[in-house]
């Protein structure tokens, strides 16, 4: 083949691919979609007694932020910013060592949601924040620092090193943080990862959807789904531990208990 006929070929394909280029990023409208994904922990007691003193510690500089924030409101009106409370991060270390033990990002973390919580009551979207109490809704956050093996079922926490975790679905898009939670008695890890895609264009295919008691949804070609009711078939057991609950010393162990066993129950609601 004539060398002047390679090069206008090549010329042409160079030319096919920077219009398919341009056609894709100018012309095919995309979107970025962050999207999160809940995994349940498998950890061993060690692991369990770390995450237990990350929660403890973040709701420790939560409480005294907070703390803070009252006081240096009623001397100067205003309240303190994140840059102002995360500045008393280290004073706090030095007057508790245990705060030593947390990783430094996941204490920031925590004065960032009271910043966050404050300026949601300035806004008017939310009520003044509350102080945290023990075994409610305990929770930290991992900005940075973490890894995650798919493959292996598993996750790198700064100080804590690998956790695994129940791998039941891929994670797509690039991780941007990673917050533990527990709840009824388990641990759960929450990934939220960020990514591009091509804003879905409508097909024509319409399917009509009706939601009803008998049957949970009726599609309009016809298929149905059945609804889990499964408050019917636990509700006995519900009631009759209520009932014991209600004969229990508010407080006690024995009410502990109940209250975590009702709490399991629920969510299995």
């Amino acid at each position: 083949m004539d060398i002047g006929v390679k090069r206008a070929i090549t010329t042409t394909q160079i030319q096919s691919n920077l219009l398919k280029l341009f056609f894709h990023v100018f012309l095919i409208p995309s979107m970025l979609v962050q999207k999160s994904y809940q995994y349940e922990l498998i950890l061993n007691g060690e692991q369990v007694r770390k995450l237990k003193q990350f929660c403890g510690c973040c709701r420790f500089v939560f409480n005294r932020g907070l703390e803070e924030v009252k006081k240096y409101y009623e001397s100067t009106g205003h309240f303190l910013n994140y840059a102002q409370l995360t500045a008393l991060l280290p004073k706090w270390k030095q007057d508790a060592d245990w705060l030593k033990d947390c990783h430094s990002q996941v204490l920031q973390q925590s004065m960032k949601n009271l910043s966050q919580a404050l300026m949601n009551f300035s806004a008017g979207r939310a009520n003044f924040p509350r102080f945290k109490a023990k075994g409610k809704k305990d929770s930290c956050r991992f900005p940075q620092g973490f890894k995650s093996d798919q493959n292996n079922s598993r996750i790198y926490l700064p100080k804590i090193g690998w956790v695994r975790y129940r791998n039941s679905r891929t994670i797509i898009g690039t991780i941007k943080n990673i917050t533990i939670s527990t709840k009824c008695g388990k641990w759960y890890v929450s990934i939220q990862t960020e990514y591009e895609q091509e804003t879905p264009v409508h097909s024509g295919s319409d399917i009509g959807i009706d939601m009803g008691i008998v049957r949970f949804a009726t599609l309009s070609d016809g298929r149905y789904f059945e609804p889990i009711n499964a408050f019917h078939s636990l509700k006995g057991k519900l009631a009759k531990l209520q009932r014991q609950l209600k004969r229990k010393t508010k407080g006690s162990n024995n009410w502990k208990k109940l209250v975590a066993k009702i709490g399991k129950l629920h969510k299995r609601i």
